[in-house]
């Protein structure tokens, strides 16, 4: 801390500013778990498309406002979350869109729920298994979201901040299916 008498500029790299209200602001921004619904949920098949999906309840803009009292100065960082990747933990795998990006839409929902109208399409969201797991134990999926993040404050300042990957670790185990046709 420290002290300017009246009239006084205080050190410029000391003042408090609204960028400097940005950076409280983003410490304290609590980013929602990255929870996604998946079709089949647990047992994975080879060559079975595994839908992926969010209904958009859970992946909205993430707002937080830091005010200096008596000041007027004050900043609000926003977290905007962008796509959801995946990354199947093995090369054995497909990935749908190609590159395991998916989209966030603006009302904030990932992919398509599966139903069985849509049993011969490739999900818009997920991903196929090549290969059973094996004695190594199961995959990894990883399901990370992507949020950009900035912020706007008092007097028109504003300006992006460090974007931020937030997810999940889900193990699967994949089985090979073999069926005999007379």
């Amino acid at each position: 801390m420290f002290f300017a008498l009246d009239g006084e500029k205080p050190p410029a790299q000391e003042m408090v500013t609204p960028e400097v209200l940005a950076g409280y602001a983003y410490d304290e921004v609590r980013i929602p778990d990255t929870d996604v619904e998946m079709s089949p949920d647990g047992r994975q098949v080879v060559n079975l498309p595994t839908w992926v999906w969010s209904d958009g309840s859970r992946f909205k803009p993430v707002k937080v406002t830091a005010r200096l009292p008596g000041t007027g100065l004050w900043a609000t960082t926003t977290a905007k979350p962008v796509s959801l990747h995946l990354d199947p933990g093995t090369e054995s795998a497909k990935v749908y869109p190609a590159g395991g990006d998916c989209p966030i839409r603006d009302d904030g929902s990932i992919g398509t729920p599966y139903n069985t109208s849509r049993a011969k399409q490739d999900p818009p969201c997920g991903l196929t298994y090549l290969r059973a797991t094996g004695h190594d134990g199961p995959y990894e999926l990883k399901a990370t979201v992507r949020w950009e993040i900035s912020w706007n404050g008092s007097g028109g300042a504003g300006g992006k901040l460090p974007d931020g990957t937030f997810g999940t670790t889900t193990n699967l185990t994949v089985r090979e299916v073999q069926a005999v046709n007379r």
